[in-house]
């Protein structure tokens, strides 16, 4: 058996990668501030304890992990301090140069990864995607690995030199970024080295719920005429989100997941087109802790209107933290039990399914997680 999991952390010194090394950390020294948080506490015990979690990983930072989690300001001193030390002793490398010809960078990572894996081999891995958004592209025409290798331009998205090379070393892949890396190309070299892919976008706060308020709305037979979101956040990834090339996926994650889970498009019969608004602003002063405002028009009998409003006051990354260990068991779990390429279960956490079907409404993601679990444990 086990003694834990290996969580190999793209972009580890990130607001989101600080703060799960802090909550690793946190988990082994004092479990009850962060276990009862994880919809996976009471499942897949061949995992091992699950308070034994190791961390190692990439990033372009040079500073030390205690200076990360400082610099994020995500989580007070008091908690972080006494694993300042053990923090520190967490391996990382410097990310591969982003102009390397794409089979550079991949045999790049997968030299690493086998080195992560020696020290601690005891633990199964899982690879984490927790890079910056990047740009849309057009790769899907890429069917294998072979042809991607042969790129000789740098690709649009650097995450997929990882993806690449946690599939052919045989580990797990959670896609918590929006960036879409579940190219054929991919999907098939999944399949074929009996690796799960989870993903795309970590449904954090607001996403999530709009997809419980919208399959509510649903469920009731009330028509929706209009959605507006609005979100605001002050850290490094609202920043990033202010180019418009990097949060064009991210936005198109956020409008598709409403129609989807409704059935059709908001707006569309009372007024012939979409009323569906989302809108992402960066924000120094706010940090880590975005804000969202959800304005939502509907009607019921008779064309009578309603209307609704939602602020959630959040901290994205003490949100997306419990999620990432939850994904982590569940795609240990997966590929353990032999279950490859995309899991359409999973939708409960993202915002945008990787499967040709996949569960939309609240309702059914958490059948689907309950399915899901009982394949694995072979009920």
């Amino acid at each position: 058996m086990n003694k834990g999991l290996l969580l190999l952390v793209a972009g580890i010194k990130g607001a989101i990668g600080s703060t799960l090394a802090v909550a690793a950390q946190s988990l082994q020294n004092n479990p009850d501030s962060i276990l009862p948080y994880l919809m996976t506490n009471q499942k897949f015990a061949h995992l091992g304890d699950p308070t034994h979690i190791e961390m190692a990983g990439w990033d372009c930072s040079n500073r030390s992990m205690p200076e990360a989690v400082r610099q994020h300001q995500v989580i007070a001193d008091h908690l972080w301090k006494p694993f300042e030390s053990a923090l520190t002793a967490i391996p990382t490398v410097t990310a591969p140069n982003p102009q390397m010809k794409l089979a550079e960078q991949i045999q790049m990572l997968a030299n690493q990864l086998k080195q992560f894996c020696s020290d601690f081999p005891d633990h199964q891995p899982v690879f984490i995607n927790l890079l910056p958004a990047g740009s849309c592209h057009d790769l899907h025409g890429y069917t294998t690995l072979n042809a991607l290798r042969a790129l000789d331009a740098p690709v649009a998205i650097p995450d997929l030199a990882y993806a690449v090379a946690a599939i052919e070393s045989g580990v797990p892949v959670v896609n918590f970024t929006p960036n879409e890396i579940e190219i054929p190309a991919v999907i098939l070299a999944a399949q074929t080295n009996g690796v799960p892919l989870a993903g795309r976008d970590g449904k954090t706060g607001q996403t999530y719920l709009k997809v419980v308020l919208a399959s509510a709305l649903r469920a009731r037979h009330l028509l929706v005429n209009g959605w507006y979101s609005a979100n605001i956040l002050g850290n490094a990834d609202g920043e990033n989100l202010m180019d418009p090339d990097h949060a064009a996926c991210k936005l198109t994650n956020k409008t598709d997941v409403l129609e989807n889970v409704l059935g059709y498009t908001p707006g569309q019969k009372r007024y012939g087109k979409s009323v569906h608004k989302v809108v992402i602003d960066y924000y120094p002063p706010r940090g880590d802790a975005k804000e969202a405002w959800d304005v939502i028009d509907f009607e019921g009998i008779m064309g009578l209107k309603m209307s609704l409003r939602l602020n959630l006051q959040g901290r994205d990354s003490v949100l997306a933290v419990p999620m990432i260990l939850d994904l982590a068991r569940w795609a240990a779990a997966l590929g353990r039990k032999g279950m490859t390429g995309p899991i359409p279960e999973l939708a409960f956490y993202f915002k945008a399914g990787i499967a040709d079907v996949v569960p939309y409404t609240f309702e059914e993601q958490l059948a689907a997680l309950d399915r899901l679990e009982r394949e694995i444990d072979g009920v």
